[in-house]
């Protein structure tokens, strides 16, 4: 059917809408992204001359390099953690119903409404109470709480679109029900699975607000390195290592989406 000229401005009129807003989101990364090459000591927008000094800088700055292995470190161990508890989480509210289930899920949840600073200083009142030593350990405790309601969604929303005929098949012919997790339900599940765990990495990566609370200097992450760095410093650095950091996710995100399709992880087709 031939569109009308009604259809084609409406066409129009919505990508040059989404081309603005897009547009308008973007502009600070490129503001960013430009003044990251000044030549200057002090930040400024445009640039007088161009220079790759501040990302010399950002590469060989110790507390960059201590605060990156740290924040590898706790996003991957928390990320599997988060992984491992929200995806029996996410089973057994898809699977079971049980009396106080949506106070469970409330509870599961919360995160999402509560603060992260919040949650930082509710457990650092927490572990002083109880004479528990600021490790990396209760780091990484705090970011699987912040990170969970996202993985328990990301599997959840899998499970309501899980054929369960294969699962009943697979029991119908014999299969115990250990076997058929194993080798029906687990597999089929994989995408869910990683893109819960990704989702929760990049999230723990970022943790800024509640990691503030409870690191010490041995243990601070990236982005609380970053923080450090611009309260002693007010050169285009932070400008250089925002533009890799974002590079580098937005990476991260496109090799994933391409192996995995996000949007059908997600339910957003």
């Amino acid at each position: 059917m031939k569109k009308s000229f009604f259809d084609h401005l409406l066409d129009w009129s919505g990508r040059i809408l989404l081309t603005m807003i897009l547009g308008f989101v973007l502009l600070p990364f490129l503001v960013v992204f430009i003044a990251s090459f000044n030549d200057s000591a002090i930040l400024s927008f445009p640039p007088k001359n161009w220079s790759l000094r501040w990302y010399t800088n950002a590469i060989e700055y110790r507390d960059f390099g201590k605060g990156l292995v740290n924040s590898l470190k706790i996003a991957a161990i928390g990320a599997t953690c988060a992984m491992i508890a929200g995806s029996g989480f996410a089973y057994v509210l898809n699977r079971y119903e049980f009396s106080l289930k949506s106070v469970l899920n409330s509870i599961l949840m919360s995160p999402l409404i509560i603060p992260n600073f919040t949650i930082g200083l509710g457990l650092l009142i927490l572990s002083t109470a109880a004479s528990l030593p600021r490790t990396i350990w209760l780091v990484i405790g705090v970011h699987v709480i912040i990170v969970l309601p996202f993985v328990i969604r990301s599997v959840y929303v899998s499970l309501q679109n899980f054929e369960r005929r294969y699962e009943q098949a697979a029991e119908s012919l014999g299969a115990s029900p250990l076997r058929v997790l194993l080798t029906i339900t687990l597999p089929l599940l994989v995408p869910g699975l990683i893109s819960g765990a990704l989702f929760a990495a990049i999230l723990s990566f970022n943790e800024f607000t509640a990691s503030l609370f409870v690191v010490n200097q041995s243990t601070q992450t990236f982005p609380v390195a970053m923080y450090n760095y611009v309260r002693e410093y007010a050169d285009p650095t932070l400008a250089a290592v925002s533009v890799i950091y974002v590079i580098a996710v937005a990476a991260l995100l496109l090799v994933v989406h391409k192996f995995f399709r996000l949007e059908k992880v997600l339910n957003v087709e």
